[in-house]
């Protein structure tokens, strides 16, 4: 691929569609839809969409007219996971989570400037909130993972993220700077993130970071529900519980940081 910046402007259009598809999964996703989600023109979207089948990186369902995630991905993906994916290391600790406090509990990675939902595991309580889902991304400082990552990341980096994004016109003024701001401080003195339903209402989560093994926070366990569940006394209960996890699997990725890298 050329390194030219209009090559430079391919490769990222190719990136944002792709993203766009991914967060669809498993249903799919429309050329509008992507192109929505993808900030570019409709036509360019379903040109990239039609080069990706072709190379196997997308699949087209002729029925529903959806574009989904192609075999070349999925084989790409297996080769990447020895070194990215934590999910096995995680997934004990997701569902401990999930049996102590009844809710859906969840692994997230940081990507960037965003988080992507890895693992879901869903508690006894029978009403449960789908705000978080597999492959479901969220800039940094947006829901509890987000807020949990951006909070532990190096004071410079955190004013550069907040200077250069603008959420605001997405998810309203509780995601200002002022009020982000506001959120790390309150992050970094309870050591985990609290979200009082900022993304819908009444649906609430917690999260706490997962360090690398160079002390970055890399990772995000958190913990979804209703309002009602998420009581004071409560989650002082839910933030030690995710604390505990966080820093157990944080140990467990320091130690094993020869096989496994962010």
């Amino acid at each position: 691929m050329s390194t030219s910046p209009a090559g430079a402007q391919v490769v990222g259009r190719l990136a944002a569609v792709l993203r766009a598809v991914s967060t669809s999964m498993p249903q799919g996703i429309t050329t509008t839809q992507a192109a929505k989600q993808a900030g570019l023109p409709r036509p360019t979207v379903h040109r990239l969409l039609t080069a990706l089948v072709a190379e196997g990186f997308c699949d087209h369902d002729n029925t529903t007219g959806h574009w989904l995630l192609g075999p070349e991905l999925y084989l790409m993906g297996a080769v990447a996971a020895e070194r990215y994916d934590i999910s096995e290391l995680a997934r004990v600790h997701v569902a401990a989570l999930a049996e102590a406090t009844g809710e859906s509990a969840f692994l997230s990675a940081r990507r960037g400037d965003e988080t992507v939902c890895l693992l879901r595991h869903d508690g006894a309580f029978p009403i449960r909130s789908f705000v978080l889902y597999e492959g479901r991304r969220f800039p940094l400082g947006v829901a509890s993972a987000g807020i949990a990552i951006l909070a532990f990341l190096p004071e410079a980096s955190v004013e550069r993220y907040l200077q250069s994004n603008d959420l605001v016109s997405e998810y309203g003024e509780a995601h200002s700077v002022k009020a982000l701001r506001q959120k790390v401080s309150e992050t970094r003195k309870l050591g985990y993130s609290v979200n009082p339903g900022l993304i819908v209402e009444g649906s609430w989560g917690m999260g706490a970071a997962v360090f690398d093994a160079s002390g970055q926070p890399a990772w995000a366990l958190s913990v979804t529900g209703i309002q009602s569940r998420f009581e004071p006394e409560r989650r002082k209960e839910i933030g030690a519980l995710l604390l505990h996890h966080a820093h157990e699997l944080s140990t467990k990725l320091r130690l094993s940081s020869g096989a496994i890298t962010r």
